[in-house]
């Protein structure tokens, strides 16, 4: 290898690994916890049910509502859905997970034995979250927003 060829690999892997650090050391200082994440977020689902559900459950799926996080570890839902072209209002409570990180985990109980579990991501600064649901035969991901991002949720 030429001299600037193994430069610019020990620095790119320096680099790599600076930056490695950085984002490691950045997630354990987030402090995050179930207190942290709190407040009503509006949220759109979308995706498929395709397999493992009851057969009224499987084919196109798409959720709008509100998502409401106590603080504690408990969650309500409030939305109006469609499962395989049958539409409705439903509310829910299920249970939450926040690691320090930002990351986390929530399920919403859907009725007739069903619920769904999904890992979410927090972002701009706690002020929305990206989840996917984790059951098999389900691909459906949701967005959801602060409904009122100016309220101060440290409170």
């Amino acid at each position: 290898m030429k001299p600037s060829t193994i430069a610019r690999t020990l620095t790119i892997a320096a680099v790599s690994a600076l930056t490695l650090g950085m984002a490691s050391a950045n997630a354990e200082d987030k402090g995050c916890s179930e207190a942290t994440l709190k407040g009503t977020f509006a949220y759109t689902s979308t995706g498929f049910i395709v397999a493992d559900a009851p057969p009224s459950f499987i084919g196109p799926s798409a959720e709008v509502g509100t998502q409401t996080f106590d603080g504690k570890g408990n969650v309500t839902f409030t939305f109006n859905a469609s499962t395989n072209g049958s539409i409705g209002p439903g509310t829910s409570t299920g249970t939450y997970k926040v690691n320090e990180d930002c990351t986390g985990t929530f399920m919403e109980p859907l009725g007739g034995g069903f619920t769904a579990h999904y890992s979410f991501v927090t972002d701009d600064n706690l002020n929305g979250f990206q989840a996917i649901c984790q059951d098999t035969g389900v691909v459906v991901t949701r967005f959801g927003r602060r409904q009122f991002p100016g309220n101060d949720w440290r409170r």
